[in-house]
């Protein structure tokens, strides 16, 4: 699921990737390419580690010095690389197994032009570039056949998490929350009041959430409407107020890997 980012959003996003200490297991920092090859074993590996460590989305930054975290620019432009005769994203999703999502966003930060790849974690099985699958050891990007202790969570972590555990949207502010969940129907099965504002709502879908504040949504369990609603499950991260709701964005469709939007009125 892509949703459409503001700038604001995307540059806070940077910010609080920066203040990371170092590089980690889901997060790359670059200041320019050298060879898109580099990309396709980056996204493999950081699409395995987000699955492995539980995150929902991976990123690599480029215009970011990976020494102290400050904003240096880039040269990098995915919109005009090319390998060949093929656009980088195309040749990029050619080559990775099984379909991944991802994608470039630019991103202007003090003056300077810093991209961002958003890399939605693996499901199902590792992600493959060129028939090899990666991992992220630290901050260093590893064949994840020599690390078969990894390789065995991995496997046990997608045997394990169902489709609706997923989180389908990360970080979403409040108004796109309401946009995205259907919190009529919701009310409606809990046979409970509709509150009158958005801030009710928000904090009746979540008792500690902070308007203003950025919410992670999980996928749907479609059989059971009512058994969804009662799976609202809430956390404090130290950025803030998280609700992760069971009604999601998005569901397996039954050919390959692609997935298919679910309707805000569809109930089940």
């Amino acid at each position: 699921m892509r949703l459409e980012r503001p700038p604001e959003y995307l540059v806070s996003l940077v910010r609080e990737l920066c203040k990371l200490t170092g590089e980690s297991e889901w997060v790359e920092f670059k200041v320019n390419v050298r060879e898109p090859e580099e990309v396709g074993e980056h996204i493999s590996a950081l699409a395995n580690s987000a699955a492995l460590v539980g995150k929902a989305f991976a990123y690599v930054v480029w215009g970011i010095s990976d020494r102290d975290h400050s904003v240096v620019g880039t040269s990098f432009d995915p919109s005009v690389a090319r390998v060949g005769n093929e656009a980088l994203e195309n040749w990029l999703l050619r080559l990775l197994e099984p379909r991944l999502n991802f994608r470039f966003v630019q991103v202007p930060m003090d003056g300077h032009s810093v991209i961002v790849l958003e890399i939605e974690r693996a499901f199902r099985q590792p992600a493959r570039f060129r028939g090899r699958e990666y991992i992220r050891v630290g901050s260093y990007k590893k064949k994840l056949k020599d690390f078969p202790e990894r390789e065995r969570a991995l496997w046990r972590i997608f045997d394990q998490t169902p489709f609706e555990d997923r989180i389908a949207a990360e970080r979403v502010a409040d108004d796109e929350v309401l946009r995205l969940l259907d919190y009529p129907t919701y009310f409606d099965l809990l046979k409970r009041p509709l509150p009158e504002n958005r801030y009710g709502i928000l904090n009746a879908l979540c008792d500690d959430a902070w308007p203003g504040g950025h919410f992670n949504c999980r996928r749907p369990r479609r059989p059971n409407p009512a058994e969804r609603c009662e799976r609202l499950e809430c956390d404090e991260p130290r950025s803030g107020a998280v609700c992760q709701a069971a009604r999601g964005l998005s569901e397996p469709s039954t050919e390959g890997d692609a997935s298919r939007p679910i309707s805000r009125k569809q109930s089940g």
